[in-house]
């Protein structure tokens, strides 16, 4: 039987390799036909876990065994419920692909709220989000991460502004962090537009940084064309969230995250994006909202899934 689907397989592919070359035009499931179904995973948040044990019930539900993980539960291990997650993946077969860190305040109420409070451009919170860093880094190398994400929080779009010297200060200092335990940073996308990130790494100077690309949040924070963001940040691009929205009809306002499929993003757009830039990461499906996120990370999935075999 495993013969017989992998003769299946080989021929579906080049079948599907033949009509490309045929029409001179490069299909979008002749470029990795299973390649980006095998990156693809979870954010671990999206499933809202109490425990462990929550979580892979809540993971086996979306048919996914892959997934970035939030770190801050795991170090903070509340009444013990996330003890030797590590070994327990192994277990289950369970695969993290990254981590993701918060930083300490974030108020995602409005843009305002968020803009005051993210990342680590506040200084009030900076000595406990620094410390949190840490900590969280030597977590991620014991768990053998190589990727570890985050928001920044809202970059300045000028030199001239008081906090771009202090804000590039503390990211080079998170970066030379993870750099000392041969990690990867990527900058979350959405609160300024792709240009802007772009000058922002160019002035960072840090090789082990790059964007974790989300394109919803493009359409989130209302910061541009998510397809033509990616072919501007494409050269720094890390790991991409897959996660869909619609754009707010009140400017200054949030837009609507809804499941993925269903909102403005231009998903073929997105992998022709992809596939240009050259990217080779990992894709992780993201849902922050609604009451069925097993449900809708199982239909982003199949959507996926659809889209590029």
């Amino acid at each position: 039987m495993g013969m017989d689907a992998t003769r299946r397989d080989f021929l579906k592919v080049s079948l599907a390799g033949a009509i490309g070359t045929a029409c001179g035009t490069r299909v979008l499931g002749a470029v990795a036909p299973a390649g980006i179904i095998d990156r693809l995973g979870v954010c671990s948040w999206s499933m809202q876990p109490a425990s462990a044990e929550d979580f892979f019930t809540k993971l086996a539900a979306t048919g996914l065994t892959r997934t970035q993980i939030a770190l801050d539960p795991i170090r903070e291990n509340a009444k013990g419920a996330w003890t030797d997650f590590g070994a327990r993946c192994a277990k289950r077969g369970v695969t993290c692909v990254s981590g993701m860190i918060s930083t300490v305040g974030e108020d995602y109420t409005t843009l305002e709220s968020i803009k005051r409070t993210g990342g680590v451009v506040p200084d009030a919170t900076w000595p406990e989000t620094w410390k949190n860093i840490q900590a969280d880094a030597d977590l991620a190398q014991r768990m053998g991460l190589t990727l570890v994400t985050f928001h920044a929080g809202f970059l300045p779009h000028e030199e001239s502004d008081p906090s771009f010297a202090k804000l590039l200060a503390r990211l080079r200092q998170i970066a030379d962090l993870f750099a000392a335990k041969k990690m990867a940073v990527g900058l979350e996308t959405g609160q300024e537009e792709a240009g802007t990130l772009a000058a922002f790494l160019k002035k960072l100077d840090r090789a082990n940084v790059g964007v974790n690309f989300d394109p919803a949040n493009m359409i989130l924070y209302d910061k541009g064309d998510p397809v033509a963001a990616l072919r501007t940040l494409g050269p720094w691009v890390k790991q991409c969230h897959l996660k869909d929205a619609t754009r707010t009809k009140t400017p200054g306002t949030w837009g609507e995250e809804v499941r993925l499929g269903t909102g403005q993003v231009d998903w073929k757009g997105f992998f022709r994006a992809l596939d240009a830039a050259g990217f080779k990461g990992d894709l992780c499906i993201e849902r922050e909202a609604g009451s069925q996120r097993a449900a809708d990370i199982r239909a982003a999935r199949e959507y996926v899934e659809k889209l590029v075999v």
